[in-house]
C-alpha cells in the first residue's frame, strides 16, 4: 500500500495590511479551485471576517456571478463546493485548505493543498512565521509567493 502524498503548502503574502485583501485574494483562489472542481474548506477562526467573506463569495466568480458556498456548523450536512468553517470540519479529503486563522488547523494532514495568506498586519506576520515553522516541523517544504495588490 502507498503512502497518501504530503499536502503542498502555500503562503501568499501581500504587502498590504488590509482584511479586504486577504479576503480577495482568498476569493480568487477559492475561484481558481471551484473551477478546477476541487474542493475548498475556508478555515478561519473569525465568525466576522467570514461573514465577509461569505458576502463576498457571493458577487465573486466569473460569468457565473457567485461561487457555490456553504457555512458549516456543527449541525449541518454540507453539500456546497466550498465550504466555510470556524468550528465545525466535514469528514474526508480536503482538494484545498485555505486557513485565514491564527493557528494550523488540526484537519491538515486531510488536504492535498494548504493555502495560507498574509498580509502586512504585524501580528498576522507574526503568527505566518509561526505557521511556517509548523508545517516545515511537521516534515512539510512550504513555499512563499509575494503578491502584489490589485
Amino acid at each position: 500500500m502507498s503512502q497518501p502524498e504530503s499536502p503542498s503548502v502555500v503562503f501568499y503574502v501581500l504587502a498590504e495590511a488590509s482584511d479586504s485583501a486577504r479576503l480577495k485574494l482568498a476569493c480568487r483562489i477559492v475561484d481558481k479551485a471551484y473551477r478546477a472542481s476541487q474542493s475548498v474548506l475556508i478555515w478561519h477562526t473569525d465568525p466576522r471576517e467570514l461573514a465577509q467573506l461569505d458576502e463576498l463569495l457571493w458577487s465573486s466568480g466569473d460569468d457565473r456571478g457567485f461561487i457555490p458556498h456553504e457555512l458549516v456548523s456543527a449541525a449541518s450536512a454540507p453539500e456546497a463546493p466550498v465550504l466555510l468553517t470556524s468550528a465545525a470540519v466535514p469528514d474526508g479529503p480536503i482538494d484545498v485548505l485555505i486557513n485565514l486563522a491564527s493557528e494550523v488547523p488540526q484537519c491538515v494532514a486531510r488536504a492535498a493543498r494548504i493555502v495560507e495568506i498574509i498580509d502586512g498586519d504585524a501580528g498576522r506576520r507574526e503568527s505566518g512565521r509561526s505557521r511556517f515553522k509548523a508545517y516545515r516541523e511537521r516534515g512539510l517544504a512550504p513555499v512563499s509567493h509575494n503578491v502584489r495588490s490589485e
